[in-house]
Formats: C-alpha cells, sequence, structure tokens
C-alpha cells in the first residue's frame, strides 16, 4: 500500500510539474556581467561567458514562480587573459574545485507590474548565502507559434569576502564589493 501511495504522490508531483510552464535561458540574448573597483579609482568589468538557467511556473504572476541559474566559473572575461587566469586560480574561483555557481529562489516579491525583488540562495566555492535581485520585468513577446519570451534586468551587490574570494582582503587594490547585472531572456518551452 505504502509503495502505491508513493508512486501516486511522485505521478502527481511530476504531473503538476509538467502542467506548468517552463522557460529556458537564452543565451544568445542574455549576459551575466560583474564590475569591482580597482586602486579605489575605477572599475574592471567582466562577464561570465557560460550559464543557464529556468523560470518554472507564469509568467504573469511571477510570486509563484521558480527561478534556477548556474554560471560555468571558468568561462570568466574580463578580456585580459592574464587577469582571466589569476581568477580561476585558488587566489579567487578556484574552478578546479569549485566549477560553478549557483542562484536558486526561494521567493518572488512583487513590487509592482514591472518591478520585483528575488529571493533566493547563491552558491559560490562553498559559500551559500542569502540574497536578495533587484528584477525589473522588461516584458513578453509572443511568437505565431505560441512560444514566449520574456525579458528581465536583475541587479544586485554582494562582498566576495563572504564566499571566500578573499585575494586582497583589505580590499585596496580590488574592493570587496562585486556588483551583478543580468541582462536576461528566457524562451517558453519549444521556443528554442
Amino acid at each position: 500500500m505504502k509503495k502505491g501511495t508513493f508512486l501516486f504522490v511522485a505521478l502527481f508531483i511530476g504531473l503538476g510539474l509538467m502542467a506548468q510552464t517552463q522557460y529556458k535561458i537564452d543565451p544568445a540574448h542574455s549576459s551575466v556581467n560583474f564590475k569591482v573597483k580597482h586602486m579605489g579609482i575605477t572599475f574592471v568589468n567582466g562577464k561570465f561567458e557560460k550559464f543557464d538557467g529556468g523560470i518554472i511556473g507564469n509568467i504573469n504572476k511571477m510570486e509563484d514562480a521558480r527561478v534556477f541559474f548556474n554560471v560555468e566559473v571558468g568561462s570568466v572575461n574580463t578580456s585580459v587573459p592574464m587577469r582571466d587566469d589569476h581568477l580561476r586560480s585558488t587566489d579567487f574561483f578556484e574552478v578546479e574545485k569549485y566549477p560553478s555557481m549557483t542562484f536558486e529562489s526561494t521567493r518572488i516579491e512583487k513590487v509592482n507590474d514591472q518591478k520585483y525583488k528575488l529571493h533566493g540562495k547563491m552558491q559560490i566555492k562553498d559559500v551559500t548565502k542569502d540574497v536578495t535581485f533587484d528584477v525589473m520585468h522588461g516584458g513578453v513577446v509572443k511568437a505565431e507559434d505560441g512560444t514566449e519570451t520574456v525579458g528581465f534586468i536583475a541587479k544586485n551587490k554582494i562582498n566576495r569576502i563572504d564566499y571566500h574570494v578573499a585575494y586582497d582582503p583589505d580590499g585596496l587594490g580590488i574592493g570587496k564589493e562585486v556588483a551583478i547585472i543580468l541582462y536576461l531572456e528566457f524562451k517558453s518551452a519549444g521556443g528554442m
């Protein structure tokens, strides 16, 4: 009896997830960017070239949706190969040991029709912390075949030291605060 009940519950949950709309990141029209202060006088910009992610739920009721994101840390690109190699090393991201950083939403708070607070857990290296992104909803475009493309801009600032990215711990040469900005397009299932 227990086995039958377990199978029924698993089937019910599986069908429930399948009934929800799924959106997958469109990497050709998205970017994962960051900037950090250098020497206290200017900023260095960078991005990550490889990432994926998705949304499960109703785009018109984002408060009930779930968001997942994964970034390949080794794909860091600041346009200076020597600096990028240093960022991949044990001084910074330790990409051999920690190849990816992840985000999973825990709650989405609607501020108004275009603005949201995206709460979730972000993992960098061996640290997982609660974070909140300010999100601007850019709109939805529907194709003739019924697939949807939805756009967002998400911003946040983190302290890299909190995530054991601790080279120059005093932040004299490389700032402790890292600004993150994501330009994201998601396509509904079947639209890729």
